[in-house]
């Protein structure tokens, strides 16, 4: 079995060496960094998945977009619930295996882990919604200027204190 990650998989191979090189060049940059403002054990914790999961009856990310247009990835985001499970969702994403999340979900969006942090006094409180995103989004811009600030309007609406990132 082959666990390897080819996020370059649906790239013509002129694309795919652009890309290569572009990412060589990137100067690394400092990672922003906010001490939470209480003590762990008080805070709401929401989970945010790069992974495209969305639940069943939702609308699925949309793949075909990408396999039209390889720069192109959608934008969107979706919400799921704290009692999601693997056997709820479908995973959308053309640059991971979706198999292992959709075996185990924790793989890719640590529910059941987060509320065993909380039932032993780690966390203090599971947020009720957590998000996905569609990783490897190449144009960034409709993702950072309309979808970034409406996760962050429903964090702060349901009075999340910090985020746990868990990119794919």
């Amino acid at each position: 079995m082959n666990n390897s990650v080819d996020s370059f998989r649906f790239l013509d191979p002129l694309t795919e060496r652009v890309l290569k090189s572009w990412i060589a060049r990137e100067t690394p940059r400092p990672i922003p960094w906010t001490p939470l403002s209480k003590p762990l054990a008080e805070c709401t914790i929401a989970l945010l998945s790069s992974a495209g999961i969305a639940l069943k009856g939702d609308r699925p990310f949309d793949q075909e977009g990408e396999r039209r247009n390889p720069w192109w990835g959608d934008p969107s985001y979706r919400v799921l619930p704290l009692d999601t499970t693997a056997q709820d969702v479908g995973v959308y994403h053309l640059h991971i295996n979706p198999s292992f999340g959709l075996q185990d979900l924790n793989c890719l969006l640590p529910l059941q882990r987060l509320k065993e942090l909380v039932a032993v006094g780690m966390v203090g409180r599971a947020a009720a919604h957590h998000y996905s995103i569609m990783g490897y989004i190449l144009e960034p811009e409709v993702l950072l200027r309309e979808t970034t600030p409406a996760i962050i309007a429903q964090l702060r609406a349901e009075h999340v204190d910090a985020v746990a990132l868990f990119p794919t």
